[in-house]
């Protein structure tokens, strides 16, 4: 089973750019689906984005379409959500999660889970 640690979290001002890692580790990476999730204060933990294994096919909320991109290195056990046009209801720990097999849009689908990175996004 991996494990997931992720990275580039920070403070930015709306319109502007972030972009999140997560790296994984061990060697069956290539066989993870990736997600990424984000929980803001108060709310459940929601949909961000989602990769196949082989990274050809991607998944996005409608709240992020256009906005974020998210990749995988397979040869470097990382994906990388790439945010920009950031809005302040993008603010939230954003967290990084594997499963075997096939990308949902669920958290419950989702069986390794990163630690989580802060993203705040001022107006």
């Amino acid at each position: 089973q991996v494990q997931l640690v992720e990275s580039g979290g920070g403070l930015v001002q709306a319109g502007g750019s972030l972009r999140l890692s997560c790296a994984a580790s061990g060697r069956t990476f290539a066989g993870y689906a990736m997600g990424w999730f984000r929980q803001a204060p108060g709310k459940e933990r929601s949909f961000v984005a989602a990769i196949e294994r082989s990274g050809v096919g991607t998944r996005y909320a409608d709240s992020v379409k256009g906005r974020f991109t998210l990749s995988r290195d397979n040869a470097k056990n990382t994906v990388y959500l790439q945010m920009n046009s950031l809005k302040p209801e993008d603010t939230a720990v954003y967290y990084c999660a594997a499963r075997l097999g096939f990308v949902v849009l669920t958290t419950a689908g989702y069986t390794v889970w990163g630690q989580g990175t802060q993203v705040t996004v001022s107006s």
